[in-house]
């Protein structure tokens, strides 16, 4: 059965596609879930506009995150706290406390705009 997607389905295709799966996923689960409708002229062609529309959304948004990492790039952040003889942190540094920093030296971030590749920082040192 073909059906158009009306949201992004992890392993099968993203909003708008058009995809072929079987009968029952499609009747159980995909159409009851609101994930996908069949496919008619109206429906596909008001899927594209509003494709295009998130496309260009998507493209805007991406641009201002690139334009305020750009800013940020080089900014650096001191952040005091209390540690034990070992150089181990009372609690931790979080996002949100970098991201806190970061707009008190007058950047516009968000604390989701702040990531932690190794998780939340626990111990004394220098970090990228």
């Amino acid at each position: 059965m073909k059906v158009l997607l009306c949201e992004d389905v992890e392993s099968l295709g993203w909003y708008g596609d058009i995809v072929t799966v079987k009968d029952g996923y499609a009747r159980n689960y995909l159409l009851p879930q609101g994930l996908a409708v069949i496919p008619s002229e109206s429906k596909i062609k008001a899927m594209a506009e509003e494709k295009a529309r998130r496309t260009e959304q998507r493209r805007l948004v991406r641009e201002q995150l690139e334009k305020a990492a750009a800013a940020v790039e080089g900014a650096v952040v001191e952040i005091v706290a209390k540690t034990n003889e070992l150089g181990h942190l009372f609690g931790s540094v979080t996002e949100h406390d970098i991201a806190e920093k970061l707009r008190a030296q007058g950047f516009e971030v968000k604390d989701a705009m702040v990531r932690l590749s190794g998780g939340h920082i626990k111990e004394l040192g220098t970090y990228d």
